[in-house]
């Protein structure tokens, strides 16, 4: 997994591309809390993303409820077959995606 964090003002942008999976979501989720302080929206670029676990939806969970508290959040560029993945689990109703 690679992560690219680009800050502009009070907008954080984060690429995940690989996989986000039990070995590499601690990592990710100590990446985001470490940077959100400030932070207003964060959008997360999941184009390169190729696969995502349980143990990475949860990271999604603990940043959005994070964001819920100062901002906003979304995620962009997911391609389908993660988008299936949210759709199964009901993520797709949880995260604004787009």
């Amino acid at each position: 997994m690679e992560i690219k964090k680009e800050l502009n003002g009070e907008q954080l942008k984060v690429t995940v591309s690989g996989r986000l999976d039990t070995t590499t979501a601690p990592t990710l989720e100590e990446e985001l809390k470490d940077s959100l302080e400030g932070v207003k929206e964060l959008v997360i670029d999941f184009k390169d993303l190729e696969y995502i676990s349980s143990a990475g939806l949860r990271v999604l969970l603990v940043v959005q409820r994070i964001m819920n508290k100062q901002g906003s959040m979304r995620v962009i560029d997911v391609n389908d077959t993660v988008m299936e993945i949210f759709e199964v689990t009901g993520f797709s109703d949880i995260l604004t995606i787009g």
